[in-house]
């Protein structure tokens, strides 16, 4: 399908970029990693015994990952906003390339930029102690929930990149999505945090599914997390993929 080949030769010029200024990978990765030094080296000790976390590192490890796709897809916003501000959509749109796929390369640029940063995160947490009891299903079963949780921040990106007036203007919607695992189950157990703030921690999507990925490496009990985790997920995806598909058509 000519939709497909195009989607595939855009997403190698995309690919290309990232490779020529891997710059932006060690930027998503610096926030992540340092916040997971801190909190192993320095604060761990503390929560561990105060919390009853047992292996910190393990119970740290979902919520950094979400930190991590959080902070890479602002360089999705950026990307795209680059794009339209130097005119290539209207370029390729006055070429005989499938519309659908000048976004959808943008869209998987992502999601592989973003595993990229994962495995990377995942091999550090190797060196600092991070252990899993997982089999294959339960780490695919993880892969899925975040790919899922990447393409539901994706969508979401796609709208400022698309619509921003400037540059700060479309990386800056990440910022309360970095954040956002503070107020959660992803550092401590949501049962140690005062009520008010307990119960948004435990009503908002980052504490599901970082629960959902935990017990899923750690081969624990799942529940009802799991099913919560992908409403949220596939929820967002629905929504944001609405708003953006209308941004786009606006410039297409």
């Amino acid at each position: 399908m000519k939709a497909v080949h195009d989607t595939g030769v855009l997403l190698g010029r995309l690919l290309r970029h990232i490779l020529r200024s891997p710059d932006t990978i060690i930027t998503v990765l610096i926030t992540p990693l340092m916040i997971m030094v801190l909190l192993v080296y320095v604060f761990g000790g503390a929560i561990q015994a105060g919390t009853g976390t047992g292996n910190y590192v393990n119970y740290l490890l979902p919520g950094i990952l979400l930190i991590a796709i959080a902070s890479g897809i602002a360089y999705t916003a950026l990307r795209l906003f680059t794009d339209k501000q130097q005119g290539l959509f209207a370029r390729f749109h006055s070429m005989p390339v499938a519309r659908s796929s000048v976004l959808w390369a943008h869209v998987l640029t992502s999601l592989v930029s973003n595993a990229m940063s994962v495995v990377v995160i995942i091999l550090i947490a190797l060196l600092m102690g991070f252990r899993s009891g997982a089999g294959v299903v339960q780490w695919l079963a993880v892969a899925g929930i975040l790919v899922l949780f990447t393409l539901a921040l994706t969508w979401l990106a796609v709208i400022p990149g698309l619509t921003a007036t400037s540059v700060d203007g479309a990386g800056a919607f990440a910022y309360p999505l970095i954040f956002l695992p503070c107020i959660s189950s992803a550092f401590v157990p949501t049962a140690t945090m005062p009520a008010v703030v307990r119960a948004f921690a435990e009503n908002q999507p980052v504490t599901s599914i970082v629960d959902t990925v935990r017990s899923l490496l750690n081969s624990g009990p799942i529940g009802n997390e799991l099913w919560v985790a992908l409403a949220w997920c596939v929820g967002i995806t629905v929504v944001t993929s609405f708003f953006a598909m209308r941004a786009y058509k606006r410039i297409a």
